[in-house]
């Protein structure tokens, strides 16, 4: 996917592997505004909740994307209002959906919004993460809400050893909860070409340090990284990966 501005294009990809898991509970979502050139907002959700639950919330947050951000004026609207509400109402729809569901439906979520002045906005809940590249280099990655990032804040875990801790996965934040979600919002200033923001589940980040996604985004192209990267997440899990989801966006010059 491409879009075009004054100054500047948008070039995408987005990948979706249901890993060695019986059912896919990752969505994605890269939606560029029917009006405004230059903005564009990419999502992953991953829903947990046995197999109709976690795919249900899932479901819900792509649904609520696409209403909060056909809404949206970049022009008149505060986008860091527009990704509170993007987290607020998709917690308030799975929950409602809870009601009827056979399991409890629950998706962490991780969302960028691209501005056609080149700012960007993110927003998480969860261990979906968003990861911001200057060329091969990470300006910045989003903290998880979990258990062992907690651990690991305290100085009482390693990175490297947080991925082999057995409560990993134990979330303190995410969407469909009986307690509100966490609204983590960061803004970007300014990026430039060259820059790269992706959006990803835990099964993909997983298994690839932040240099190794750093150095295929900036080699290959969007299209290219996308499938190499969740061809070696599907190498290293061996037979017992995850889903496995991305949104990645690169600032390209207009030649």
């Amino acid at each position: 996917m491409n879009t075009t501005t004054q100054g500047f294009r948008i070039s995408a990809s987005t990948g979706l592997h249901k890993g060695d898991r019986a059912y896919q509970q990752d969505q994605i979502e890269l939606l560029v505004h029917p009006r405004i050139p230059g903005c564009a907002l990419g999502l992953v959700a991953d829903g947990m909740g046995g197999k109709s639950g976690g795919r249900t919330a899932a479901d819900q947050v792509v649904m609520t994307a696409r209403q909060v951000f056909e809404r949206f004026s970049p022009a008149r609207d505060d986008p860091s209002q527009m990704l509170t509400s993007l987290v607020v109402e998709s917690h308030l729809m799975i929950k409602l959906t809870a009601i009827t569901a056979e399991e409890e439906p629950h998706s962490t979520l991780a969302a960028f919004l691209v501005m056609p002045n080149r700012q960007a906005f993110t927003v998480h809940a969860g261990d979906s993460r968003i990861y911001h590249y200057r060329g091969a280099e990470l300006v910045r990655r989003t903290k998880d809400h979990s258990y062992v990032q907690r651990l690991i804040d305290e100085g009482r875990l390693t990175e490297e050893k947080a991925n082999t801790h057995p409560q990993s996965n134990l979330l303190t934040g995410c969407l469909g909860t009986q307690q509100d979600p966490p609204v983590e919002l960061n803004q970007i200033d300014y990026l430039e070409v060259g820059d790269s923001l992706m959006a990803c589940s835990d099964g993909l980040w997983h298994y690839l340090t932040a240099r190794e996604i750093g150095a295929i985004i900036n080699a290959l192209s969007p299209r290219e990284a996308t499938e190499m990267l969740i061809s070696k997440a599907r190498q290293r899990a061996r037979g017992s990966g995850d889903n496995l989801s991305l949104v990645l966006v690169r600032i390209e010059a207009i030649s």
